[in-house]
């Protein structure tokens, strides 16, 4: 499985499992879910999974009933920019921090950091 991450030296492909970074396209950016949520930075859905980037400690809230409640979810992770979840698996979604990804199989539980540094990171997207 991969992720397309946008940034501001243009477009990588990086691959969750090996780490493995390759420059892309620059992304067709999607319009994010519309959360009435108080200092949202970021969002992503995918069927009733919903995670919002917020500018708070900690800096993500997730759904898994398409926004009728909410937990909070990534202490520990530094501020956030940007987020994706797998359509086909709504469990694993990718957290951007400025130059970062962060990646949960587990639905936002628990985190792991990729070591792949980029540059200052705009937006992520699973690759279809």
């Amino acid at each position: 499985m991969r992720v397309l991450v946008e940034t501001d030296s243009g477009g990588f492909a990086v691959d969750l499992e090996t780490e493995e970074l390759e420059p892309t396209d620059v992304l067709a950016v999607e319009p994010p879910p519309d959360l009435n949520l108080p200092r949202l930075v970021a969002a992503a859905a995918a069927g009733s999974t919903v995670v919002a980037v917020v500018d708070a400690r900690p800096p993500m809230l997730v759904s898994h009933d398409a926004g009728m409640t909410w937990r909070e979810s990534g202490r520990g992770l530094p501020r956030g920019r940007a987020v994706a979840i797998d359509e086909g698996d709504p469990d694993t979604i990718v957290y951007a921090s400025r130059n970062r990804l962060h990646l949960s199989t587990n639905g936002g539980l628990f985190w792991h950091t990729l070591a792949t540094e980029l540059p200052h990171i705009r937006h992520v997207q699973m690759e279809a």
